[in-house]
């Protein structure tokens, strides 16, 4: 038999990042969390009550957090903990979940910016130290919890509701001037200094591959042998289409004609329209 147990999460008010918040409220809730003592004895299992012995924690080795970070202009500027109106305009958005232990949990990339191996170094250190900082507050929060209880103060969600502490920011809706934003956001950018360096494009070592930091090569997506070779056949068959003359008849009596320097000339009987093609239009293959 085992403890099965189900973590529901409920949103009250949703002003961006809502994976790192519900990560941080799911982890804490577990450590949070007391399962009633067993004793087994043979094959005669006994379940206590909170009053006969008191619940044990369960057993978590390590805490995933996420941390979140949203890229603007291409990647060239990144933001860490965006906001619900910042994420409206991101082209990207990269979730890291790491532990205090400097161990990468998972990875999640989203949005329509491609991001460079030098990039998602930058973020993976910068989780390692925001990971050690709210590890440290859950930790703290765990034994300010643990240390009132134990001295009869008031603790838990019930208690914060009427002093209104879940609440204390909740903001209603105002209208915003958009007018002048494209003229701000061009002095934001103009004032602020860009990374030292700017890759235009990816850098891709062989197609089919990808690489994060040093290391060997992968063979992924390499070709093999015969694949080399029939790629080779194809495209001498395709150079050899594009220089050399070729006479074509086909069933509706169409005729085609080139030269190695002349463009083609496809002259149809039926319809009786002349058609030029250049050189370079040609399909790569003629038969």
């Amino acid at each position: 038999e085992v403890w099965q147990i189900r973590l529901d999460m409920h949103l009250l008010n949703h002003d961006g990042n809502i994976t790192d918040a519900a990560s941080i409220a799911g982890i804490v809730a577990l450590c949070h969390f007391r399962r009633p003592d067993v004793s087994v004895q043979g094959e005669e299992v006994t379940v206590y009550t909170p009053e006969e012995r008191d619940p044990v924690p369960l057993s978590i080795h390590h805490m995933p957090i996420c941390v979140s970070f949203a890229f603007f202009h291409q990647g060239t500027y990144l933001l860490v903990d965006p906001t619900e109106r910042e994420e409206r305009v991101m082209d990207g958005l990269l979730v890291i979940a790491m532990n205090k232990h400097h161990e990468i949990c998972t990875i999640q990339s989203s949005g329509v910016v491609m991001l460079l191996p030098d990039q998602i170094l930058r973020c993976s250190k910068i989780t390692a130290v925001k990971v050690a900082e709210i590890t440290e507050l859950i930790q703290k929060a765990l034994e300010n919890d643990q240390k009132a209880r134990k001295e009869g103060g008031k603790f838990g969600f019930a208690e914060s509701i009427p002093n209104q502490r879940i609440t204390a920011f909740k903001m209603e809706s105002a209208a915003v001037d958009t007018n002048d934003v494209e003229e701000q956001a061009g002095e934001i950018i103009a004032k602020a200094d860009p990374p030292s360096e700017v890759f235009a494009s990816p850098v891709v070592h062989t197609p089919g591959t990808a690489q994060t930091g040093e290391g060997i090569e992968s063979s992924w997506g390499d070709l093999e042998e015969s694949e080399k070779e029939e790629a080779a056949e194809e495209e001498g068959e395709s150079e050899a289409a594009a220089f050399e003359c070729v006479k074509v008849e086909t069933e509706d009596t169409s005729t085609l004609k080139e030269t190695k320097n002349e463009p083609i000339v496809v002259s149809d009987s039926e319809e009786e329209e002349v058609v030029i093609l250049e050189p370079q239009e040609l399909p790569r293959k003629t038969r």
